[in-house]
């Protein structure tokens, strides 16, 4: 239980909910990512070999992203907040969805596209409201801009809060995610032993573990009869039937 009492639910997203937005990621089974071998533009060493191919690639994701709109998980999500629910988000998702359906805590574990970081201090971070990044753009200690993502092979530096704030969780829900990137599948470890949690995918029963309740749903569906039923009863808990 949080400090104010209210309990506190955690959302944990991955593709799956960028997907129903229309926005199209990276799937294990071919290694590829909108036609692009996944080592030559989401890697350190594919950065180094061909920075240019690696910045129009995130410059036409960004526009997608920019041109996509929240679905109705994410508003529903933005709404039990707004109804006086204790919500955090942490995300797999490099996209602005949730921030823009409303969510206020979301914490970005693979990092945001819409903004760029410097190639030689990560400290260095800046906003993306227009346009992309072009080879010659710099940060201010003079080194070029890269996207704001963790690649292949990087450290995931928001892990450690992630783990934090799953151990605060009262209830976990799991969103549009296969359950197998890590670290981010660990973070299902992190919660309390008491601590219930919700799987929607459409896939749910064929991947979640026996102390998981599956909810066999693409996250547009089943995230928001999740939320009516909370709302009507005024508390979080895992429905028996759904």
């Amino acid at each position: 239980m949080t400090a104010d009492s209210r309990p506190r639910l955690v959302v944990l997203t991955g593709a799956g909910i960028s997907a129903e937005s229309g926005l199209k990621t990276f799937r294990d089974g071919d290694g590829l990512w909108e036609n692009h071998a996944i080592e030559d533009v989401a890697t350190p060493e594919g950065w180094q070999r061909d920075p240019e191919l690696v910045l129009r690639f995130y410059n036409e994701r960004r526009t997608q992203v920019r041109r996509a709109r929240p679905n109705p998980a994410h508003r529903a999500l933005a709404e039990l907040e707004q109804a006086g629910f204790d919500v955090c988000i942490v995300t797999q998702n490099i996209d602005d969805l949730h921030e823009r359906a409303g969510s206020r805590e979301v914490v970005h574990l693979h990092g945001e596209i819409l903004k760029a970081r410097s190639s030689i201090d990560p400290r260095l971070i800046y906003p993306l409201p227009r346009g992309g990044i072009r080879l010659g753009d710099l940060c201010d200690k003079g080194g070029q801009l890269r996207p704001h993502v963790v690649w292949f092979g990087e450290a995931v530096p928001a892990y450690g809060h992630a783990c934090d704030i799953v151990t605060e969780a009262d209830l976990l829900l799991v969103v549009g995610t296969s359950l197998a990137v890590m670290p981010a599948a660990m973070l299902l470890h992190e919660a309390p032993t008491e601590c219930p949690c919700i799987l929607v995918d459409p896939n749910a029963s064929a991947l979640s573990p026996d102390w998981v309740r599956a909810i066999d749903a693409p996250a547009s569906q089943g995230v928001p009869k999740l939320v009516d039923h909370w709302r009507r009863r005024q508390r979080l808990e895992v429905p028996e039937i759904f």
